[in-house]
């Protein structure tokens, strides 16, 4: 019988320095004092009932960390929701199941009721809004008042996160995902006074109330100073919050607001200059962050390409140089994206589509239109603008989140989805952690382990174990031979970790080398046997057009790419190759039939050294001896003469799949499985798309186990296609979540190379 890897829980215990693998290849003295680290999988973006999700946040908690009710558990989890404000009360459960003894369920209420009919409209704090024509009307006279999250963080949502981090045992913490002054969102925390050591050793109550051992005070201050939705002046009331910055013009701005102490950048119309305004805020932020929790914070642009370029006259997108602009500012706070963004299952996937938005009566695609293989054109497109910060030797990451909100159109205990998957169920981050030997994982240690760029993303369960190597080999004794690092990964593959050993660095590191030296690459991925957590087991559609029947819930790597770049150092702000935006037209010639040149693009967002150096696949890959789950792949960059890096990723579609990858490899646009309306470009116009215009690959197996749309299924074996798939002329297509499942892609974050006498990989240590 087939073990069933590919749902098995990655144990927690770290084991002993892997260096001794290379016992005989290098001096026992080369030992890296670097403690080992664990990979563990979490989440960073996802949304409850305090902003606009579905279910509470018990309901979220579990359903992300739970190993048995939902296997596809967690190792640690961040619930972040919308900055602003909100009306409903996401701390009350759904029912009786969820309840526990802190927190029980309350007959007749849930996470719908609003905060007037659950605490009372008199406890809402705060005041109604700068924008309002009664800025000084406070919260609590209004009949249903929503709560600025800065209170719902502070005074409701960080309680029940404490208390359910001890109670289910789960690492939890809070952020936010903010609405971004210029911009539009980002996931973002501040952990400062969360989940402190005491509350594994204080006894908790047998009933209500719960109190606090900690607080999120610093993350509801961040909320209240720098959200663009807080248009409150209230200072936090009692908190009496100054949102200065050392340094920095603070009431000397133009947009400062006295009363509020805080930056409120105002204007509206053509030449306001609000995105230019609502950036320069921003930075601000990171500012803050960098002076007052400058270990204890992370700012993580969210699904950045969505509402496509930026505005300098509205709060839209963002350009490579507000990327580079947040990194200058606070480089160990603005350390990646989310360039993968949630929303899979949607009908447009990750929200990104043609036409989206509306700039003044023009409409603008989502930067590069669509995702390709689920990634917005930043981090999908090989020389593009990831591959232009890396080209700086930036510690600029890539990272991945669910989005989770609801289901679409089912419910959400149902296994089907037309809009989101839950926390860790599609995509996870596997992010290095230090002390992942104590189930007691802190906040401290989850965002030192993001901030070190020793991180790899999936989707779709493709893969769940990876190893990605570098290790400096000169002539003589200090001569490593390949399979010497080989074994280093394997054994790093095999137990979940990265390595400790001198002369060799993995994502996120650099590896600093004398000219002349070999650089041995070393590549251990597990490609699990048994089945993923989709509910279809029919044969991916994607791949039956190329004659491959392979079940949609037992998905298979099929190659992996390695992409390597230049490193040529920073840009200065200011300078020709610092600003420039992605072409607007970039979606039109896949549209018409054709591909893009990174020619149209401007020097600042491409990086024309990146480019595939390798691809392995089941004819050069080898697996490993006695577990064959193990892919081993080593190769060697031969008498390096200047500083550069090196990156994964990797798929179960083949090169030349119809609609999904191209000749060599590169993912599609996704518009192809996108079903949603195309707008026109201009109101009025004839150019726009129908529901399902767009849609090319059909689904053809007829099952019988197919359930209806309107009844509730929880199970796994959907054999056929499902009723919920779009019918052109007569036919199913592939969309929704059908095209996530069918399209997996996974990503690595980074090895650079630092060469003596090149250029200095300056953002790295």
């Amino acid at each position: 019988m087939k073990l069933d890897t590919r749902r098995s829980e990655i144990s927690l215990a770290v084991v002993a320095a892997l260096a001794t693998a290379a016992a005989g290849a290098v001096p026992s003295t080369a030992l890296a004092s670097k403690a080992p680290g664990k990979y563990l999988a979490g989440d960073f973006h996802n949304h409850t009932t305090c902003s606009d999700g579905s279910t509470s946040m018990q309901t979220v908690v579990k359903k992300s960390t739970d190993k048995l009710d939902t296997p596809w558990g967690l190792d640690w989890f961040v619930q972040a929701g919308h900055g602003g404000n909100g009306n409903r009360n996401c701390t009350l459960v759904e029912d009786e199941s969820l309840g526990t003894p802190a927190f029980p369920y309350v007959e007749g209420q849930g996470p719908a009721t609003t905060w007037a009919g659950s605490i009372g409209a008199a406890n809402v704090k705060g005041n109604f809004g700068l924008t309002s024509a009664t800025p000084d009307t406070p919260l609590s006279t209004r009949a249903n008042p929503s709560m600025w999250r800065w209170q719902s963080l502070q005074e409701f949502q960080y309680p029940l996160m404490e208390y359910l981090y001890a109670y289910r045992g789960v690492p939890l913490f809070l952020g936010l995902e903010s609405v971004v002054a210029g911009h539009e969102h980002s996931s973002m925390a501040v952990i400062s006074g969360q989940m402190p050591a005491t509350i594994h050793s204080t006894p908790l109550p047998g009933a209500p109330p719960y109190m606090a051992l900690g607080d999120a005070t610093a993350l509801a201050q961040w909320s209240y100073c720098f959200d663009r939705g807080a248009t409150d002046n209230s200072r936090g009331g009692a908190n009496a919050w100054d949102c200065s910055v050392t340094g920095s013009l603070n009431s000397a701005d133009p947009s400062w607001n006295s009363t509020a102490r805080k930056l409120f950048p105002t204007g509206s119309g053509v030449g306001s200059g609000v995105g230019l305004k609502g950036h320069n805020k921003t930075v601000e932020a990171m500012k803050w962050m960098k002076e007052f929790h400058p270990k204890g914070s992370y700012y993580v642009p969210a699904h950045l390409e969505r509402a496509g370029p930026f505005n300098p006259d509205g709060n839209n997108g963002f350009n490579v140089e507000h990327l580079r602009n947040f990194n200058n500012a606070a480089p160990m706070v603005a350390f990646g994206f989310e360039t993968q963004p949630g929303h899979h299952a949607s009908d447009q996937r990750g929200e990104y589509t043609v036409n989206r938005n509306n700039f003044f009566g023009v409409r603008v695609d989502s930067v590069g239109g669509t995702t390709y293989g689920g990634t917005g054109v930043y981090g999908a497109q090989i020389g593009g603008v990831w591959d232009a910060l890396l080209g700086e030797g930036r510690n600029f990451w890539f990272f991945g989140s669910s989005d989770w909100h609801n289901r679409g159109m089912f419910g959400t205990d149902d296994r089907r989805s037309t809009q989101d998957f839950y926390p860790g169920e599609y995509q996870r981050n596997y992010t290095v952690v230090r002390d992942g030997a104590d189930p007691k994982l802190t906040p401290q240690a989850i965002v030192d382990g993001l901030r070190s760029g020793n991180t790899w993303v999936d989707s779709g369960q493709l893969i769940d174990r990876l190893a990605f190597i570098a290790c400096a080999s000169y002539p003589g004794p200090a001569a490593r031979t390949n399979a010497a690092v080989e074994n280093l990964a394997v054994n790093a593959a095999k137990n979940g970790t990265d390595i400790a050993v001198a002369g060799c660095a993995t994502m996120g590191e650099k590896l600093k080398v004398q000219p002349g030296a070999e650089i041995v690459v070393s590549i251990v991925v597990r490609d699990p046997a048994g089945t993923s957590y989709s509910p279809y087991s029919f044969p991916n559609p994607s791949l039956l057009q190329i004659g491959i029947n392979q079940p949609m819930n037992a998905p298979v790597l099929d190659h992996i790419d390695v992409i390597g770049g230049q490193v040529t150092g920073y840009r200065k702000p200011g300078k020709p190759g610092y600003a420039g935006e992605w072409p607007r037209d970039w979606i039109d010639s896949y549209l018409i039939g054709g591909a893009p040149s990174l020619a149209s693009v401007p020097a600042a967002a491409k990086n024309t050294s990146a480019a595939v150096i390798k691809t392995f696949n089941a004819t050069t890959w080898m697996p490993v001896a006695g577990d064959p789950e193990f892919k081993k792949m080593t190769f060697r960059i031969p008498a390096v003469a200047s500083s550069q890096y090196v990156r994964l990723r990797g798929t179960n579609l083949p090169a030349g799949v119809p609609w999904e990858t191209d000749a060599d490899g590169n993912p599609l646009p996704d518009v192809w499985t996108n079903s949603s309306v195309v707008n026109p470009s201009v109101p009025g116009a004839t150019d726009g798309v129908p529901e399902n215009g767009n849609l090319r690959i059909k689904c053809t197996t007829v099952g019988t186990s197919v359930p209806s749309n309107d009844v509730v299924y929880t199970g796994d074996a959907i054999d056929g296609c499902p009723e919920h798939m779009p019918v052109v002329g007569g036919s199913k297509y592939v969309a929704l979540d059908v095209a996530a499942w069918a399209d997996l892609w996974f990503y690595s974050n980074p090895i650079f190379v630092e060469v003596r006498g090149s250029t200095r990989v300056a953002g790295v240590k």
